[in-house]
């Protein structure tokens, strides 16, 4: 029987704890989760040092749990600019609100780190 999802799109570079928080969350609220990854890293490799399959083991690894008990599954899509659907369309827009620690957790900041470290 197929499952409805809860999408949750995003470039993950790198895959962090804000972004395994905001997957429980849905998870926590009795969804099942779609992380859809940008497959960004050719376009602008600078911003997205990370390939798509790099991302997908990182997430794969941090989300073991989750996804063994089917509880996610994780899917490649191109570069996207914009999200648009049309009225009444039966799903909802829902924004996840983190606590202050989870919130200043920046992608940007870690890349510069770990480029720092080589």
């Amino acid at each position: 029987m197929q499952s409805r999802y809860s999408l949750y799109i995003g470039r993950f570079q790198p895959f962090h704890k804000g972004h395994a928080w905001c997957i429980r969350e849905m998870i926590s609220n009795g969804k099942k989760v779609c992380v859809a990854v940008m497959d960004i890293h050719e376009l602008e490799p600078e911003k997205n040092p990370y390939t798509y399959n790099e991302v997908l083991k990182k997430i794969s690894e941090d989300m073991n749990e989750e996804l063994q008990k089917n509880q996610m599954m994780i899917t490649s899509i191109p570069a996207i600019e914009s999200v648009n659907y049309g009225r009444d369309v039966g799903y909802d827009l829902i924004e996840h609100k983190p606590p202050k620690e989870v919130a200043k957790i920046s992608s940007t900041d870690i890349r510069k780190n770990i480029m720092k470290q080589g």
